[in-house]
């Protein structure tokens, strides 16, 4: 029997996932990391992008998360995010027009826009799109 690690993924909104696997993969603050059934107690904070859970070998789910907290102990793994989506969820529509529009303001240099709050928005745009992208390319 494989060894499983409890998981759950909460947003600001609402908790977004709950349930065991066998692998958890997530944008730590100095790169990813990968986390298994007994790994060693850990606190980071996390980037905006793709948090992947391997339930097993046939079944995975993915999220965009656009940063926050993961907090690891020996059998539970906990996700507090900022914002979190299930990947298959994410508007592409909305993440390339919000994109566009951050890249747009971006190239305003008439000062009269926030510049960190539109490079957080495009970064952000760039991520979901990302984590849809890696989505599809898995065939998921």
């Amino acid at each position: 029997m494989t060894m499983t690690i409890h998981v759950d993924i909460v947003s600001a909104e609402q908790e977004i996932y709950s349930g065991l696997a066998e692998m958890v993969f997530a944008p730590a603050r100095l790169g990813e990391v990968g986390i298994t059934p007994r790994h060693a107690p850990l606190i980071t904070m996390l980037m905006p992008g793709e948090v992947r859970v391997k339930v097993d070998e046939e079944e995975s789910h993915a999220f965009y998360v656009s940063g926050g907290m993961l907090e690891v102990q020996p059998h539970v793994v906990t996700i507090l995010a900022d914002t979190a989506i299930r990947a298959k969820d994410i508007d592409e529509a909305a993440a390339l027009e919000a994109k566009a529009k951050a890249e747009e303001e971006l190239a305003d240099k008439s000062g009269k826009i926030d510049y960190a709050r539109a490079q957080a928005q495009l970064a952000e745009a760039i991520m979901q799109l990302r984590t849809l992208d890696r989505l599809r390319k898995r065939g998921g």
